[in-house]
C-alpha cells in the first residue's frame, strides 16, 4: 500500500513569515497538530507544530503576532513520497519519534501529509495477507517503536563503549 492511499491531499501549511497567531488560527481552522512550512515554490523547508508554539508562547514574553513560524519551527523536516510504501514511511516514523510526516514530490513541493491517525483510520482490520494490505500488527508495531522510550545520547554513547 504507497502513502498516497492514506494521505491527506490537501495539507494546511504556511509560510516561515507567517505569524505564530495565524499558524494558530490555521490549525484551529483545520482541525490539525502540524503545519508543513513551505518557501515560495511550496518546497517544504521545515515544520512547526502545536507544541512546538505552545512552548514557543510559554517561554517568551511577546504576544503572538511578534513571533514568526521560522523563529520557531523545526529547521529540519523529515519527509516521505506519495510512492513510498506506508510501511516504509511507518519506519521512518518511528525512527525519528514523529507522527506527522509530509509527502512532497520529487522537487520538495508538498502533496499531502500521512499521520497515525490516517493511517490507523485507513488500515482495514480484516487485513490479513502481508505484501499488499497494512495490517493491524503492522500499525501497532509501528507506534510501539513510535512511542518506545529513547535514552539520552549520553546514556546511549556510554551504553556502546
Amino acid at each position: 500500500m504507497k502513502v498516497s492511499d492514506m494521505m491527506t491531499k490537501t495539507p494546511a501549511h504556511c509560510t516561515p513569515a507567517t505569524n505564530l497567531g495565524s499558524a494558530v488560527e490555521i490549525l484551529w481552522n483545520r482541525n490539525c497538530g502540524i503545519l508543513p512550512v513551505v518557501d515560495a515554490h511550496e518546497r517544504v523547508v521545515s515544520v512547526i507544530t502545536d507544541r512546538d508554539i505552545c512552548i514557543a508562547l510559554g517561554t517568551r514574553n511577546c504576544l503572538p503576532g511578534e513571533i514568526t513560524v521560522g523563529d520557531v519551527a523545526t529547521q529540519r523536516a523529515i519527509c516521505c513520497r506519495a510512492d513510498e510504501d506506508v510501511r516504509s514511511a511507518l519506519s521512518k516514523m518511528a525512527e525519528v519519534k514523529v507522527r506527522r510526516l509530509p509527502v512532497v514530490d520529487a522537487d520538495g513541493k508538498i502533496e499531502g501529509l500521512l499521520s497515525m491517525d490516517d493511517v490507523v483510520e485507513r488500515t482495514d482490520l480484516k487485513a490479513r495477507v502481508k505484501g499488499k494490505e497494512l495490517t493491524p500488527e503492522d500499525v501497532v508495531s509501528a507506534l510501539k517503536r513510535l512511542y518506545a522510550p529513547q535514552l539520552p545520547e549520553t546514556v546511549n554513547k556510554a551504553a556502546a563503549s
